[in-house]
């Protein structure tokens, strides 16, 4: 699924290459007509992410909401305006959040989790990118205006120059104003919509009153916004914090440094693409996790596997229909 880095990545393109300009809309797949029609010809005049979800406003005070779900994607193709805003995977992360790395070269990931505006600029350039967690990165160039449709395309989004196609969302919807801001008021916080003192406490006074285990909390979006199950789990381990343990019983402290840490990793996948949650990597080892998510995580997707830190096996759970990853002497 993909996190909240990769959707507040995905409005920043829409921002830079949609905001402004009147679109086309369409559904190919069919499930989408209606709204598509209604869409169709306006201008996109804002975008904003909470975290899993994306909101882009159109004239008339019209909202798309999208909700990308488990298997949700954006597609852009066409000349894409990089946002200068986020950093390339060249090592400015690097020189900016990891001590003692200092890297010039793109560090492209074989396992697609770059995106566009992961890889540089800000530049024009006619590509074709995929925008989520499982994106396969750049395909061939190809000079069809406009692309054609491939799969089952919920929506269809077209300028003169840019074509955004989405996938497998869990919603696609039109909203007015009003529905926004009630969606947007279950959520949790997020670190990059609202402020960061005021979250802290609402996260925390949330979670210490929850009988429900501290593993499953930070999955609930009404807690908190946009962590989803490699995060939690790398929060988790990062905290040495046992995922069963009742909200309530976590120590104040402890829930106030994951909501800390929280705000820290988002930063750092918003700006390179990549949920990097190791630190303190010396050059070599930074560029392999770069490049690969085997080397980029703590427990996650590391079943079995000894831990990095004290040789346990990495223990992998089922919680919640969700695959949990912890380690049983470190987060014991």
């Amino acid at each position: 699924m993909p996190e909240g880095h990769s959707v507040h990545r995905i409005a920043r393109q829409f921002d830079r290459n949609f905001v402004g300009r009147a679109a086309l809309a369409s559904s190919p797949q069919g499930r989408f007509v209606e709204g598509a029609e209604i869409l169709s010809g306006r201008a996109a005049t804002s975008v904003r992410a909470v975290g899993k979800q994306m909101f882009l406003e159109f004239d008339d005070d019209l909202w798309l909401r999208v909700h990308l779900g488990m298997y949700g994607a954006w597609d852009f193709a066409g000349e894409i305006l990089v946002d200068p805003t986020i950093a390339s995977a060249n090592g400015r992360m690097g020189q900016t959040n990891q001590r003692g790395t200092d890297l010039d070269d793109p560090i492209l990931d074989s396992a697609g989790e770059n995106s566009l505006t992961s890889i540089g600029a800000p530049r024009r350039t006619r590509v074709h990118v995929r925008m989520s967690e499982q994106t396969t990165g750049l395909a061939d160039e190809g000079d069809e205006w406009p692309p054609p449709v491939v799969g089952q395309v919920r929506l269809r989004l077209l300028t003169d120059v840019t074509c955004a196609d989405l996938r497998g969302p869990t919603a696609c919807e039109l909203q007015t104003p009003d529905e926004v801001a009630a969606t947007i008021a279950k959520l949790g916080p997020d670190p990059l919509v609202d402020d960061v003192a005021e979250g802290e406490e609402r996260f925390t006074s949330v979670v210490r009153r929850k009988p429900t285990s501290i593993g499953l909390l930070l999955m609930d979006q009404n807690v908190v916004s946009g962590i989803g199950n490699v995060y939690r789990a790398e929060l988790l381990f990062r905290a040495r914090q046992n995922p069963h343990t009742p909200g309530r019983d976590v120590p104040e402290e402890v829930v106030r440094d994951i909501w800390r840490d929280w705000v820290r990793l988002l930063a750092i996948g918003v700006e390179t693409g990549q949920m990097m949650t190791m630190d303190d990597l010396d050059p070599e080892a930074y560029r392999a996790a770069m490049a690969s998510r085997d080397d980029r995580h703590w427990v996650y997707h590391r079943a079995g596997l000894p831990c990095r830190v004290c040789g346990t096996a990495i223990v992998v759970e089922e919680a919640a229909g969700r695959k949990l990853y912890w380690c049983p002497r470190c987060q014991a």
